[in-house]
């Protein structure tokens, strides 16, 4: 966790409403460094239900391979987090040590096991020393009801420099009912489910196999079209809950896909998980860019964002933004090398509303000042038009700086 916020970090937070069925405490339990807060316990009404998605990553987590095994029962009382150690690649000691952490809380909650969800972010390859749970479980649950969503966001980071929450809500028979979700990440971050953590609550009823639906459906377009480094963690993990309270308030289940209300779901859904993974991407280790990569005119969709993803995990591009060299050569670079259906004489560039390059070659009309002045935004727009089809794709990446390799290369000191 760093000292310095990053310049592209929200200016401020939204007012994150109360989630009925929904309890925190935070504590610290001393996993990696002393005297900081470094576990979150987070309870659930029973009945909550509880979706999930994991990374793709062939050497995951013990927490992972816990959760994957569970959440096919839809049903959810608590959820553990710790911060400063992964508990991945750690062989029995790790399965021994989700084994302890879901004992010690089923104890102290009087809940099955079956129905506790675990994450573990930080260092690969330290064993996780489960046991000191043991010390803090008391007060976590003495302590219910008494962090903030921000605080919940707080315990859950490691180099992130900022907490990630946010809020959308929507009208379901009348009632208003809220999604709330926090995330953490920053480093080792590259889709293919999305490389961090985030916990989403709503209070609508909602079906476990509704709720797996929707947060399936809209992984692909948020936490999966985000890289800042092109490296998938061990560790990936998105918990989506439904405490089912604005039942009580007249609403009624949404019980299935072909149900109407599925689609206001759905989209405030994606609200909450683009907002959040755009937060990630603006909390890149040592990120000064915030960018956008949009590609059309591609033979499909698949192919679209394939060439995006080129384009936006390439050292060569990214450095150039981190320079402020308007430097499309790269681009034209990472489009050919992207394996994708393209066709050099039908390709052209935009930095901005700045086209650089057409048919081609550079644009007859290019200005290099009008484009190094793109390059000077925090925010910027690289969009790509291939000329071939109707396939698009965006997705969004940060610039790579010194700074990256500065905090990398003292991860583990």
């Amino acid at each position: 966790m760093s000292t310095t916020v990053s310049p592209l970090a929200p200016k401020s937070y939204p007012e994150m409403p109360e989630i009925e069925g929904v309890q925190f405490a935070t504590a610290s339990a001393g996993i990696k460094y002393k005297d900081r807060t470094d576990v979150l316990l987070a309870t659930v009404a029973e009945g909550t239900a509880v979706a999930g998605v994991f990374t793709r990553s062939k050497c995951s987590s013990a927490p992972v391979d816990w959760c994957k095994a569970r959440v096919g029962g839809g049903k959810a009382r608590a959820l553990l987090v710790n911060s400063g150690n992964a508990n991945a690649f750690t062989g029995k000691k790790g399965k021994a040590a989700v084994e302890l952490s879901a004992e010690i809380v089923s104890r102290e909650l009087g809940c099955s096991e079956g129905e506790i969800f675990l994450a573990s972010t930080g260092v690969i390859g330290e064993p996780l020393p489960a046991d000191k749970f043991s010390g803090v479980i008391g007060e976590l649950k003495a302590n219910q009801g008494s962090a903030s969503w921000l605080d919940a966001a707080k315990a859950i980071m490691t180099t992130d420099t900022y907490p990630k929450v946010s809020t959308a809500s929507v009208e379901l028979d009348g009632v208003t009912v809220t999604i709330n979700g926090i995330a953490k990440g920053a480093g080792m971050i590259a889709p293919d489910m999305a490389t961090m953590l985030s916990f989403i609550y709503t209070d609508a009823p909602i079906a476990p196999s509704v709720l797996q639906a929707l947060l399936s459906g809209e992984v692909d377009g948020s936490f999966n079209a985000v890289t800042v480094d092109s490296d998938t963690s061990t560790s990936d993990t998105v918990l989506l809950f439904a405490t089912g309270a604005a039942g009580k308030k007249g609403v009624e289940s949404v019980a299935s896909l072909d149900d109407p209300r599925v689609d206001v779901l759905r989209a405030a859904l994606g609200d909450v998980m683009l907002d959040l993974s755009h937060q990630i991407v603006r909390d890149g280790e040592g990120a000064r860019k915030f960018v956008e990569v949009r590609v059309e005119g591609a033979e499909s969709d698949g192919s679209a964002k394939r060439i995006a993803l080129s384009i936006a995990n390439s050292p060569l591009v990214k450095t150039a933004i981190a320079g402020e060299d308007a430097n499309w050569g790269r681009v034209v670079m990472a489009v050919g090398k992207a394996g994708e259906p393209a066709d050099r004489d039908k390709l052209a560039i935009w930095f901005g509303d700045v086209r650089v390059a057409v048919e081609g070659e550079r644009d007859p009309d290019y200005s290099e000042a009008a484009a190094s002045a793109v390059m000077e935004q925090e925010d910027i727009v690289i969009r790509v038009d291939l000329g071939l089809g109707s396939g698009q794709a965006a997705v969004w990446t940060c610039d790579l700086t010194k700074e990256y390799v500065a905090i990398n290369g003292d991860y583990r000191s």
